[in-house]
């Protein structure tokens, strides 16, 4: 049976940054390539990093140079930094690996 449970979201300001963590079960993690996603009500599920089994990311035009995908094979996590956080990064995050969702977390960024 297949999990992923998210886990760090919350509240912050402007400028601020929290780490998202991931932690999967039930996959072969290390052949895995992890995924997160966000959703804003009214706006369609956006893509917001990815990171591969050999190690290899990619980022959302949006979010380069604020954010860091990494893993931890080991212990099966995937994270999410997120820095100089902005209000228009206000989302549930969601992690993916295809075909299998975790429940997301909440961020908002507010003054």
């Amino acid at each position: 049976q297949v999990r992923l449970v998210e886990s760090g979201g919350g509240l912050v300001q402007p400028g601020g940054s929290l780490r998202l963590s991931c932690a999967a079960s039930g996959i072969i993690f290390s052949a895995n390539g992890m995924y997160w996603y966000r959703q804003t009500p009214g706006k369609e599920r956006e893509l917001v990093a990815a990171i591969f089994s050999r190690g290899s990311t990619n980022y959302a035009d949006s979010v380069k140079g604020r954010f860091i995908i990494s893993r931890d094979n080991a212990k099966n996590t995937v994270y999410l930094q997120m820095n100089s956080l902005k209000p228009e990064d206000t989302a549930h995050y969601y992690c993916f690996t295809p075909p299998y969702w975790g429940q997301g977390t909440q961020v908002t960024v507010s003054s």
